[in-house]
């Protein structure tokens, strides 16, 4: 099968079972390091929900990444500026960030925007541009990685996501839990040749704190630091963040409260 990142022969690695009943195969490239499934012909039934059932952590994850975010934007990018989450889910964290003081923007045409209404960025009526673009827990759901690395590319040249590394050598079906086969949503999997391949591919620079990972075509004087992430420096850091930056969360109430009047 043809590697979706790069392009040479990915070989046949493992089977195994998703959503209970489909019998797939997985393949893995050695040169770039991507593990793939085979042509994902069940997505429409693993997406019934958008949002599976099984993901227990989502509200836990985009409170603990709103305070890296803010910490990792504050370091290295313009914080007065536009961000956007793309693939940005209910809008929790497009809305915590707002919450902050951040200029956020939500994008996901799979998903209800529920936190978030009134700040989506529609590209045809959007004109502006973003410093940086967020996409948490997305990359292993992208059935064309490369394509989808061009869109996002197409809004900013920063992407600051998640996705947690293939292990070396590459686990067996019932060894990982990253899999997901009991949603079947999971198909992409990336090690961290895979993304330093990417970012090259893009021209972009390729950071990692762990399962954070930031491309970007800043060439920064110092990597991120490990401690970015120690969840002590991020609420000491966001208590420094919050005396620079206005929450908006009641100006965004009287903007949507002033634009449901008028409509």
């Amino acid at each position: 099968m043809e590697c979706k990142i790069c392009g040479r022969i990915s070989e046949k690695t493992f089977e195994a079972t998703i959503l209970s009943k489909h019998r797939i195969s997985y393949y893995h490239c050695n040169y770039c390091g991507y593990l793939q499934t085979e042509d994902p012909f069940w997505l429409k039934e693993a997406y019934k929900e958008s949002i599976n059932i099984t993901d227990t952590g989502i509200m836990g994850r985009n409170i603990s990444l709103s305070k890296t975010a803010a910490a990792i934007i504050f370091r290295f990018f313009d914080y007065k500026s536009r961000f956007l989450d793309y693939a940005g889910g209910y809008g929790t964290f497009t809305r915590l960030m707002r919450d902050i003081g951040f200029d956020f923007y939500w994008h996901d045409p799979f998903t209800q925007n529920l936190f978030a209404r009134g700040f989506e960025y529609v590209p045809e009526e959007t004109n502006c541009s973003f410093d940086l673009l967020t996409s948490f827990e997305s990359y292993e759901h992208f059935a064309d990685p490369v394509n989808e690395m061009e869109k996002m590319l197409g809004i900013s040249r920063n992407i600051l996501f998640t996705t947690i590394l293939l292990p070396n050598p590459v686990p067996e079906p019932e060894e990982w839990w990253y899999y997901g086969l009991e949603h079947g949503q999971h198909i992409s999997f990336y090690s961290a040749k895979t993304l330093d391949y990417l970012s090259r591919r893009f021209g972009l620079n390729y950071y990692s704190l762990g399962w954070i990972h930031l491309f970007t075509e800043k060439p920064l004087p110092k990597a991120p630091p490990p401690y970015m992430i120690n969840s002590l420096f991020v609420d000491l850091k966001l208590r420094q963040i919050k005396r620079k930056l206005k929450s908006r969360t009641f100006d965004d109430m009287l903007f949507l409260k002033t634009r449901t009047t008028d409509g």
